[in-house]
């Protein structure tokens, strides 16, 4: 007959359990893995800068057509077609309107039709001769024809700035199609300063017009002996305008003279100043705050410029809003070629405020005539040196 088991047994059986568990005598707890540190991201790669091409000559605009290929006008009268890519044999479009080719005068900027997947459209602005009476001068012109094959087709003239004077400076002039489809030609006023202010002429001006040329209803009223189609006044040599991606304002830049190149946003109805007002100087006059043209500053007349810069002009050329993925962190800022700096510029905005300017590529030595965005995110780059260089990652 089996009995309980004593006090001494049980005692030794707890004694043997706990030390199975690890926890009698001199043994201690292993401690608990340690959590590795997380692996820090790399930091994003650095822009590289490629050339493309350096055959191109004097080329002055760009535009991507929906394949990736690419139109480029050059200053002396030719437009190309190259490669999506922009390597490979380059095709000249037939067509093109003729053109005023001597000092700044040429063939300028190229945009498409809003819907140039159906009605294939390409518009073009450019130094247009004078004829008959107007011989031996010239005035900044837009023409449209329909992109077929190798050609332009029914090409036709849908603006002449007026009038044509003698001189071969301050064309302008870049084409930006808004939201609505209506047509900006932002237009230089030809060195001669006083015409910007004149509303009988389109000389200094921003006008706006639809797709073949006639004058949209709803334009702003200058007044009585008013040009139809102005849109803003006051503009010295417009050589950059981009379309803000979220407020669908009109942003341009504009050449100074001895400094005060500005960035604005030109509105229905506004006036920029030029020539009363500027943050340059008069050409011969030392460069300083005292020289400043009407004293330089705009209000409450004229519309303050959003930047400027002094003492020496940049002379901007191109400009462009990223949009891109392939530099997220230059979402919604402005990009501006130059001339003078030979550089290309990155303007950080806070709204419509310009908080920080970046020179990037300024060790190349570049006239930067044109800025575009591609299709994957890259930037696109057009030089006076005949370069089509691609900002990439």
């Amino acid at each position: 007959m089996h009995g309980r088991p004593s006090i001494r047994s049980l005692l030794s059986a707890a004694a043997l359990l706990v030390a199975g568990c690890g926890g009698g005598g001199d043994s201690a707890a292993a401690p608990p893995a340690p959590i590795p540190a997380p692996i820090p991201a790399p930091p994003p790669t650095a822009a590289q800068l490629s050339t493309l091409r350096s055959d191109l000559q004097s080329p002055w605009g760009l535009a991507l057509l929906p394949d990736g290929q690419m139109l480029v006008t050059q200053k002396a009268g030719s437009l190309l077609r190259l490669p999506a890519g922009g390597q490979g044999p380059a095709v000249t479009i037939r067509g093109v309107p003729a053109v005023a080719s001597a000092g700044q005068g040429g063939l300028l900027d190229v945009a498409l039709d809003p819907d140039f997947a159906t009605t294939p459209w390409v518009y073009l602005s450019y130094a247009e001769p004078g004829q008959g009476a107007e011989a031996g001068k010239a005035g900044t012109a837009v023409a449209r024809g329909r992109l077929v094959g190798a050609a332009l087709l029914d090409v036709t003239v849908i603006f002449q700035q007026a009038p044509k004077v003698s001189g071969g400076g301050h064309f302008g002039s870049r084409l930006v199609f808004g939201r609505d489809k209506t047509l900006f030609v932002a237009l230089g006023e030809r060195q001669l300063g006083a015409p910007a202010q004149d509303l009988a002429q389109t000389l200094g001006k921003v006008v706006r017009i639809k797709r073949d040329g006639s004058m949209p209803a709803d334009n702003p009223s200058f007044g009585t002996g008013a040009r139809p189609g102005l849109w803003s006044i006051g503009h010295r040599n417009p050589q950059g305008a981009a379309l803000h991606p979220v407020t669908g304002e009109l942003w341009l830049s504009e050449h100074g003279p001895q400094g005060g190149d500005e960035i604005n946003i030109a509105r229905a109805g506004a006036n920029y100043g030029w020539p009363a007002k500027s943050y340059g100087c008069n050409y011969g006059d030392p460069v300083s705050e005292s020289c400043r043209i009407g004293g330089g500053v705009h209000t409450p007349t004229y519309v303050e410029p959003l930047t400027f810069w002094v003492p020496l002009s940049i002379a901007p050329a191109g400009l462009v809003f990223y949009t891109g993925t392939m530099f997220p962190e230059w979402q919604g800022q402005l990009f501006s070629g130059s001339l003078a700096g030979q550089a290309l510029w990155r303007l950080q905005l806070s709204g419509n405020t310009v908080v920080a300017r970046t020179e990037m590529v300024k060790e190349l030595g570049e006239r930067i005539r044109d800025v575009r965005q591609a299709g994957d995110g890259a930037l696109l780059l057009l030089t006076d040196s005949g370069k089509l260089l691609r900002l990439a990652r």
